[in-house]
């Protein structure tokens, strides 16, 4: 039988206290919004609660109501991304036009969204789904890949717990992490020549998992 794949620990939770009033959420997505900003404009080295706390127009005393420190606060942005990134390829993948879903077509939404997002989403550049750390970079994929098996579980009949298609979907993420970044290293725009190739990896890598469970003769 195939061994399950290792997964790291989950992350422990970024937020130091958990918004329960409208007006506390607000101001939390206040916060993070901010951040991304001096994110942009400093980089991670040289981002500080203080600078997201002026940008915000909030006391240094909110930020920390939420936050131990700025690793703290650009973990639960890098949460929010992946929120958002999970959103955008919903929304994309439920219009009627893409009803019932093909599963190479929503490979190729799994990479336009990421690269829509990596050019017009602030801070997402440096902290995409997690922050710049190596170990916590392998951890993120492991999060990004089960994510996207449980989108497409239900609409493409597959097994969010078989061991062998979450190691596919890490393999899948991991070889399109490392591809699109080669991307943004020849182009800052992403290179169109080396996503059309990540596409194509992907559809070739997959189909031996997917064709017979979602859509087998799709082109």
């Amino acid at each position: 039988m195939p061994q399950p794949t290792p997964h790291p620990d989950p992350p422990p939770a970024a937020l130091r206290r958990a918004p329960v009033q409208r007006r506390s959420a607000q101001r939390l997505a206040r916060i993070l919004d901010a951040c991304a900003e001096v994110l942009e404009e400093t980089g991670y080295e040289d981002l500080s609660t203080r600078a997201v706390a002026g940008r915000a127009g909030v006391p240094i005393g909110s930020v920390y109501r939420f936050f131990p420190n700025k690793r703290a606060m650009a973990e639960a942005l890098a949460r929010r991304n992946l929120d958002a990134y999970a959103d955008r390829i919903t929304a994309r993948l439920t219009a009627p036009a893409h009803t019932p879903l093909r599963w190479r077509l929503a490979m190729d939404v799994v990479v336009d969204e990421y690269l829509a997002m990596k050019r017009t989403v602030p801070g997402f550049a440096l902290v995409e789904f997690t922050v710049p750390a190596p170990s916590a970079s392998r951890q993120a994929n492991y999060e990004v890949a089960d994510r996207l098996l449980a989108l497409f579980a239900g609409p493409l009949g597959l097994d969010a717990a078989d061991e062998r298609l979450r190691t596919a979907f890490l393999v899948g993420v991991e070889t399109a992490d490392a591809l699109l970044q080669l991307a943004f290293r020849a182009d800052p725009a992403g290179d169109p020549a080396l996503v059309t190739e990540t596409k194509l990896l992907l559809r070739a890598y997959l189909a031996r998992y997917l064709d017979a469970a979602g859509g087998a003769g799709e082109e």
